[in-house]
């Protein structure tokens, strides 16, 4: 089978990968956690994971129906590094809602003539109507991370950006909308043990990019432009939750359980949401870079 890039996720396994992190992902049994700062050692169990999850996906279907009924609108972000579990998290919260209620929001590299408008402007075409709830699979905050790390924007562009988004945020949050933005973090062995995984899978070898090879390289590059990205843009009005993401089961049920827990819907049942773990959906404070 032919891999991918020619199976350069490989060579950059078998020969630039750091000893630690290829020591990490030889010796990982199925189910282990790679990532030693990580507060649990294993994967959640199936059978606690499956039950969690789906008495939550009852309580979105709650969610939304009450959404529906009161005009409420409900933006949520999702960033992280590649394969940190994004799009696994929002296929999770989207399973049994109305699609046309629940939109993703997944844009390419912007076009000639939206390269020449306001920054925010392509995003905010998406922006929820009375009623929906809005996943972004990515947003704004490419500028921060993705474009500072591959040369794709200027410093004085950056700096444009971090100056505006503050009140850019507050703006939506202003006008009504239900505003969440979670970074998924995951762990640098973990991150290429799933790279590793999609090179092999032809279903999965649709998921890697270019930028996803090179972006190997510059671990630390990421890592100082997260942490300044965190830093310059969790406020008040809208600040960033944290996911632990090495678990992705974890990952998924504490998202979902945290939206659940900061909106007061119709027929909520607080039992069935249930308490946080903070030590894998908490505040900046918990981001591992």
């Amino acid at each position: 089978m032919d891999l991918p890039f020619d199976g350069a996720i490989t060579k950059f396994y078998e020969d630039d990968a750091p000893k630690d992190i290829r020591n990490a992902i030889k010796r990982a049994e199925k189910g282990d956690v790679l990532d030693p700062d990580y507060p649990h050692s294993e994967r959640l169990p199936r059978k606690h994971y499956e039950k969690d999850l789906e008495a939550l996906q009852v309580e979105l279907v709650k969610l939304q129906a009450w959404a529906k009924e009161t005009g409420a609108r409900i933006a949520i972000v999702f960033e992280g590094r590649d394969a940190a579990g994004k799009g696994g998290t929002i296929k999770r919260f989207r399973e049994y809602l109305n699609p046309r209620g629940a939109r993703v929001v997944a844009l390419s590299k912007p076009s000639d003539t939206e390269q020449t408008q306001w920054y925010f402007q392509r995003y905010i075409d998406h922006l929820p109507a009375g009623g929906e709830i809005v996943f972004y699979d990515r947003s704004w905050y490419n500028r921060g991370v993705v474009e500072k790390v591959f040369g794709f924007c200027t410093d004085d562009q950056r700096e444009h950006f971090f100056a505006q988004v503050p009140d850019f945020e507050k703006m939506l949050v202003d006008e009504g909308i239900h505003l969440f933005k979670f970074w998924l973090n995951v762990g640098r062995a973990e991150q290429l043990r799933r790279f590793l995984k999609r090179e092999a899978s032809p279903l999965k070898q649709w998921k890697l990019s270019r930028i996803d090879v090179e972006g190997l390289k510059k671990w630390d590059d990421y890592s100082a432009a997260i942490s300044e990205t965190l830093e310059r843009s969790h406020t008040d009005h809208a600040p960033w939750t944290i996911i632990r993401s090495d678990d992705k089961r974890r990952a998924r049920v504490e998202a979902i359980r945290h939206v659940l827990r900061d909106i007061d819907y119709t027929r909520k049942d607080k039992k069935s949401v249930g308490k946080p773990d903070k030590e894998v959906c908490g505040g900046p404070e918990i981001w591992d870079g």
